[in-house]
């Protein structure tokens, strides 16, 4: 969980942000394109980046059929999904 010692309302607010798990490969051109803006976007919103080739169960469990993929969760699981890349803009509007 991400907390930062600001107001209640803020920490309530951080508590029940989205996050996302972004798969991705290294042999993956669309991924390496990809993966600087979800970087970036790790520097304000909770992103797991997961190597499809070094964590083999997370993909099957998330059933993870092509990369790059990100799942957008929050408090009560999975809200949305999408594979390919998207800009920056577009993935932080779908964590918001």
């Amino acid at each position: 969980m991400v907390f930062e010692l600001l107001d209640k309302h803020t920490r309530r607010k951080k508590k029940h942000m989205k996050k996302a798990k972004y798969f991705t490969a290294e042999w993956c051109g669309p991924c390496q394109m990809f993966k600087p803006v979800m970087e970036e976007i790790a520097k304000e919103y909770p992103i797991e980046i997961i190597n499809v080739d070094e964590d083999e169960d997370t993909p099957q469990q998330y059933d993870i059929s092509a990369v790059p993929t990100v799942i957008i969760e929050d408090e009560n699981g999975e809200v949305e999904r999408f594979i390919g890349a998207l800009s920056k803009a577009d993935v932080i509007n779908k964590l918001r």
